[in-house]
């Protein structure tokens, strides 16, 4: 073999941890096939044996014997006066097979060759990486931290394959350094040009429920079966599961003894609160058990647009709302109803709706992203914390409490 670079190449991919051998001899074929091609307008009648174990191969060109002066295609014929140079028996008609030698297609045939070659390696790892992640999709991925963007955190795994932590993807809480072992899910993977984008994502509610898969034996053995998970990352989350086997608690066997089993979620999760909740076909007292740890007095239902009136003593309603609105909006997303909160036993109260024309609708919305959407609501709330719970200043927060007594005491 006298190209010495081309050996080089096949010793350099034999050891491919992406390829196989008979990937790599069918690639092999395809580059060298193109390369005759080139040179000689066809390949049809040429032979490739090759030995990537070795970083050998052979390349043949098979030719009929015609008479001299009849040759009219040189790439398929060859003279008999030729012929007998290679053997000196050979008669018209005959097939001659010649080795060619790669020396013989030029040195700049050969560099283009060895650029083909790579390049088809590297098409070919791209398109098995892009494969094998996209059949993760969904698993949890452990990585390391190699580089940190203002964006993003740049991960590396154990193969050397990149993977990306958006900003929006992490929990608020996280923090890390240069060599820090990361788990998050593999969110999305996929082809743009020729290289794979693998998205990794933490604050993933599939992030959630493969960590119960992982930490929680009974959900692993399928005893337990996770239904919804619905969070807000780093602050709350609900899960709500349900079993098969009457035998089975559910929601104990997930947190176990004074938290003991979900311990290691909540830390990884940046001490997300977690409720977990048995699951029920029953909307009702899903609704009820979605606003724990508040305790519902009573439930109605408006099917028709998916609306849920949920009545609670006085003091349970800062409960069912939770700081900052999260529990209310959780419990909305887990049971797929629009909850709204009464107070038990007090009639009079309003829709903040029916003040659109006192207090601009945006300033309502405020309220409402924070589960106060009836006058008394909000009045029953403390000023100061109605300042830190929106985006609102104090003094818009005075005037609409202002705005609201007003009306309720007319």
């Amino acid at each position: 073999m006298e190209n010495i670079a081309l050996i080089e190449s096949f010793s350099e991919f034999k050891d491919d941890k992406f390829i196989d051998r008979v990937t790599l001899m069918a690639i092999l074929e395809d580059v060298f096939r193109s390369a005759l091609k080139k040179k000689f307008g066809s390949d049809d009648n040429f032979d490739i044996i090759i030995n990537p174990d070795k970083g050998d191969l052979e390349i043949w060109r098979n030719r009929i014997v015609v008479l001299d002066g009849e040759v009219e295609e040189p790439n398929e014929e060859i003279s008999l006066t030729e012929a007998r140079k290679i053997e000196p028996d050979f008669e018209v008609g005959e097939d001659v097979s010649e080795e060619v030698k790669l020396i013989n297609l030029g040195r700049r045939a050969i560099l283009a060759l060895r650029q083909n070659l790579i390049s088809k390696i590297h098409e070919h790892d791209n398109t098995t990486i892009y494969k094998h992640f996209k059949d993760l999709e969904g698993e949890i991925y452990t990585a390391e931290v190699h580089h940190i963007r203002h964006k993003a955190i740049i991960l590396l795994d154990d193969e050397g394959n990149e993977i990306i932590l958006p900003k929006d993807r992490q929990i608020p809480s996280d923090f890390f350094r240069k060599g820090d072992n990361v788990r998050g899910i593999i969110e999305t993977v996929e082809l743009k040009g020729t290289k794979p984008t693998i998205i990794m994502s933490r604050a993933s509610p599939k992030f959630l429920e493969q960590l119960f898969f992982q930490e929680i034996p009974e959900v692993y053995d399928g005893l337990i079966t996770v239904k919804k998970v619905v969070r807000i990352p780093g602050e709350k989350a609900k899960v709500a599961v349900d079993s098969y086997d009457d035998r089975i608690d559910p929601v104990g066997a997930c947190v176990g003894m004074k938290g003991s089993r979900i311990h290691g979620i909540v830390r990884e999760l940046g001490n997300e609160n977690i409720d977990v909740i048995n699951w029920t076909a029953n909307p009702q007292l899903m609704v009820t058990r979605a606003l724990s740890p508040a305790r519902v007095t009573s439930v109605k239902l408006n099917d028709e647009n998916m609306t849920a009136q949920v009545y609670l003593r006085p003091e349970e309603v800062s409960k069912a709302i939770g700081r900052g609105g999260h529990n209310i909006r959780l419990a909305g997303q887990l049971t797929g109803y629009e909850i709204d909160v009464f107070r038990e036993g007090v009639e009079e109260d309003v829709e903040l709706t029916e003040f659109r024309d006192e207090i601009d609708a945006w300033i309502i919305e405020e309220f409402k992203k924070i589960g106060l959407d009836t006058a008394r609501s909000i009045i029953e709330q403390d000023v100061a914390d109605l300042v830190k719970r929106t985006d609102l200043e104090e003094e818009t927060v005075v005037e609409v409490v202002r705005i609201l007594k007003e009306e309720l005491e007319d």
